[in-house]
This record gives structure tokens, C-alpha cells and sequence, in this order.
């Protein structure tokens, strides 16, 4: 089987088990030049499912784009379900931020969003995957979470994150809904913790954003929910999450909680596949609008990734259970 003929596979069956793709949907495929293959493979999936398919391509003039366009936004109308192949620039989050919530406000498309995915990430890494396996993951995951009022987040790189939990619901991203998107490649379970209610420690010490992998760990202090402090060994890196956190007074607020637990995810250069790996945690500053009972706005939202957690859940009736330790589950 050749390349293209493997991403077009995986492209379907990511579509058909997260977006439920039926033959009498009508898909919208936007993509751009540096991800162009995948965009393909999806249309090119789509297609093979008997869909109607229309494939739009953002031209390299003027990006990094900050709004949607006006001949982007004029074909959301006629589509069930789009899909978003797109690179992951950090610059473009806003536009990112713009557009999933045009779709998800219509009430009436399913949502599939990647930006930095990759041919390889289609054929070898996070979409082709059992996905029944997974929901199993995800059923276990969220029973251990259910009626946690607050959450300890530790790791061997440093991060010592106490979260407040109280009345925020926990979802996975394995099924889209009208109401709500999923990332292609999926495999997290993730929740909006209290806004005020976050305090302690995260030391990235994966990639974050759009960044890749960090070339020294990156510590984010955080105080009664807001980022207050950013170190790094690298200054540049330092002076780089420092910017992002910066890009409005939204933008240092805690926005959420991930767990992966795609068993086909690696630990890549792309935050999009290596925040789903399983035995991994990221915590997220910025908008949490998407997100079960989010109040932050802003126009970022960038993901930390935290490997090997040890995650301790307190639950209403007082009794703590540890979940993962050092990135294992009981019986991983």
C-alpha cells in the first residue's frame, strides 16, 4: 500500500469512530500548503465514505492569519463536518480560537481539528489506532476522576501543582459533538479547573505550543490560578513563554487539565500527538471557552506537556486515590 493510500485509511477511520462521518455528510477539508498532504488524505477519505467533499487551501500570503476570512467563513453554511489539517503556528491561535467557535456555535457540524499534524503522525504515530481500546482507557480514566473536588499534580522534572476542581466536569475528546470539537489525532481525557483554584509548580519538560520539545525545562509558577513566573536555563525559551503569556490578561490564567491516553502516541516535536501520549499530563494557560464550565478568555491557549505524572485525586467525601504513578496506571 502506497503512502497516500495509508493516510487516506486512517483518515476515514479517524473520521468515522470520532466524527461519526455518514456517506450523507457534507465535508469541509481546510488546509494550507505545508499541510497539504493530510489535507488530501482527509478529502480523499471523505470521498471514499461516499461523502460530498470540498477541499479549501489558506494561500501563504498573509499568514499568519489573526481572523477567519470572508471566503472561509462563507463555506461553514453547506458543511456537516469540517476538518482543520493546518500548521500549528502559536501566531495563529487566534485565528484558530476565531473559527472553532463559528463551527461549534452553528450547533450543527462536527468538528475535527489538527493543527501540526503530519503524514507521519497519520501512518505511523496517534490516528491509526484501536479506538475501541482507547474508549476502554478513557471509561477507566473518567470513573477514577468522577466526584474529584481537587487534584495533585507531581512529576520527576519538578511540577508540584495542587488543582481545585470543585464542580467541573471531566470530558475525553473521543467523540465530537455539534457542541463541541475533537482533535485528529484524539486520545485525552481533560476538564477546566477553577480559575482561581490552581497553585504550585508546572515544569514543562516536553514541548509546549508550537514550540517542539524544549531544549531545558521550562517553570511556570502559578498562584491562585495565574502564571506569576517564568524560568527557564535558556533565556530566549524563557522570553519566548513569557511573550505568549503576555498576549493579553487571559493569557496567563489557568484553562485546563489533560491526560493522555492514545496508546499510539509518541512523544514527537508536535504538541497535537505527544499531549495524547499515554503516561503523560499537560496543563494549558489561556482560553477554556470549549471546555466544560470555562470562564477564561483569550485569545491563547497553549498546552505544556509534563511527562511521567503522578497524578492523586481527593474526592467530596474527603478519601484521596492515586491514579497514575510515574506516568503508570494499575495494571498499565
Amino acid at each position: 500500500m502506497d503512502r497516500s493510500t495509508a493516510m487516506a485509511g486512517a483518515a476515514r477511520d479517524a473520521m468515522r469512530h470520532v466524527l461519526d462521518l455518514a456517506p450523507a455528510d457534507r465535508v469541509l477539508v481546510v488546509t494550507d500548503p505545508e499541510s497539504a498532504a493530510c489535507g488530501d488524505a482527509f478529502a480523499r477519505g471523505a470521498r471514499e465514505h461516499g461523502c460530498t467533499v470540498r477541499l479549501h487551501t489558506l494561500p501563504a500570503a498573509g499568514r499568519p492569519l489573526t481572523a477567519v476570512p470572508d471566503d472561509l467563513r462563507v463555506l461553514l453554511p453547506d458543511a456537516t463536518v469540517v476538518v482543520n489539517t493546518l500548521v500549528g503556528d502559536a501566531a495563529e491561535v487566534p485565528f484558530r480560537l476565531k473559527w472553532i467557535q463559528l463551527i461549534e456555535g452553528a450547533g450543527r457540524i462536527r468538528l475535527g481539528h489538527s493543527p501540526g499534524i503530519d503524514p507521519d503522525m497519520m501512518v505511523s504515530g496517534a490516528l491509526g489506532v484501536d479506538y475501541a481500546r482507547m474508549a476502554e482507557l478513557a471509561r477507566d480514566l473518567r470513573a477514577g476522576l468522577a466526584d474529584a473536588v481537587s487534584l495533585h499534580l507531581s512529576a520527576p522534572g519538578g511540577t508540584d501543582l495542587r488543582l481545585d476542581l470543585t464542580g467541573r466536569p471531566w470530558t475525553d475528546d473521543l467523540k465530537a459533538t455539534v457542541d463541541t470539537g475533537a482533535n485528529l489525532p484524539c486520545g485525552e481525557v481533560y476538564c477546566a479547573p477553577l480559575e482561581t483554584g490552581a497553585d504550585g509548580v508546572v515544569v514543562c519538560d516536553g514541548c509546549f505550543g508550537a514550540h517542539g520539545t524544549v531544549a531545558a525545562p521550562v517553570r511556570i509558577a502559578v498562584a491562585g490560578g495565574r502564571a506569576t513566573d517564568v524560568a527557564c536555563a535558556d533565556a530566549d525559551l524563557a522570553r519566548e513563554v513569557t511573550a505568549l503569556m503576555d498576549t493579553d490578561p487571559g493569557a496567563r490564567t489557568i484553562a485546563e487539565l489533560g491526560i493522555g491516553l492514545n496508546p499510539g502516541a509518541r512523544l514527537t516535536e508536535r504538541m497535537l500527538e505527544a499531549e495524547k501520549v499515554r503516561g503523560t499530563a499537560h496543563v494549558a494557560f489561556g482560553d477554556n471557552e470549549g471546555i466544560g464550565g470555562g470562564r477564561s478568555r483569550s485569545r491563547m491557549h497553549v498546552d505544556y506537556l509534563v511527562k511521567a505524572p503522578t497524578i492523586v485525586v481527593t474526592r467530596a467525601d474527603g478519601s484521596t486515590v492515586e491514579l497514575m504513578r510515574d506516568g503508570q496506571t494499575p495494571g498499565s
